[in-house]
């Protein structure tokens, strides 16, 4: 089946990478359409979060700039999977930019392999691409740094909900980042430096609403 499958997509074009990943044994070992609330969840600063209703339900909604300082330049806004430590990963979330006024740097941001607040990786989904913008990014004890290996197009953000994918794979160093062509990534890099952590959603210092959170892994003991 496999092998068919393969074929398939090299006919059609399908990113290989792409469909070995919708096609992986990850178990889903966590989710959460927010119906019940954010207890889930740990942010770096709660009076920045809450859930509100909308017209597709409750949502979780980071609505203004966290009262939080990194030890180095890093996003601002950022909430964790509680107690949910994961190595290779597959992540799918709905989420909305509520910042229109945000220009070339409007952005959200998803984390994974999330050490410690000095060591993690992350996504910044922004509108521009430049080296702090629109890029696959580490932070190693040291301000974010870029290591996306292919020429970002920035994200076509509009007001409407949207949907991201990654996919992590440790043994290669695989990172892919899907927005809403799940087939086709938009960012890629290779990097072993960190092999497992926390996952999480968030945004460097702008503001938006998540939904329907899916997260598939191999589940690791926390070091």
């Amino acid at each position: 089946m496999l092998r068919y499958l393969v074929c398939v997509a090299v006919v059609l074009g399908i990113s290989l990478s792409a469909l070995a990943a919708e096609e992986s044994a990850l178990p889903l070992v966590f989710e959460d359409d927010f119906e019940k609330g954010a207890d889930h969840w740990q942010p770096t600063d709660r009076g920045a979060w809450r859930i509100v209703e909308t017209d597709r339900g409750k949502v979780y909604n980071q609505f203004k700039l966290s009262d939080y300082q990194p030890p180095h330049r890093s996003p601002y806004n950022i909430s964790l999977v509680k107690d949910v430590v994961v190595g290779d990963l597959m992540m799918k979330v709905k989420l909305q930019s509520t910042n229109k006024d945000a220009g070339a740097h409007r952005d959200m941001c998803l984390f994974f392999n999330y050490r410690d607040p000095a060591h993690f990786y992350y996504v910044h989904l922004g509108a521009r691409p430049d080296p702090h913008s629109s890029q696959i990014m580490i932070v190693n004890d040291d301000a974010r740094k870029m290591i996306t290996t292919n020429k970002s197009p920035g994200i076509p953000w509009t007001d409407g909900w949207h949907e991201v994918k990654i996919v992590r794979r440790v043994q290669d160093g695989a990172i892919e980042i899907y927005f809403d062509d799940m087939k086709k990534p938009v960012m890629v890099a290779k990097d072993k430096t960190f092999t497992s952590g926390q996952v999480g959603i968030g945004s460097f210092d702008d503001h938006g609403n998540w939904d329907d959170f899916k997260l598939y892994g191999k589940k690791v003991e926390k070091e």
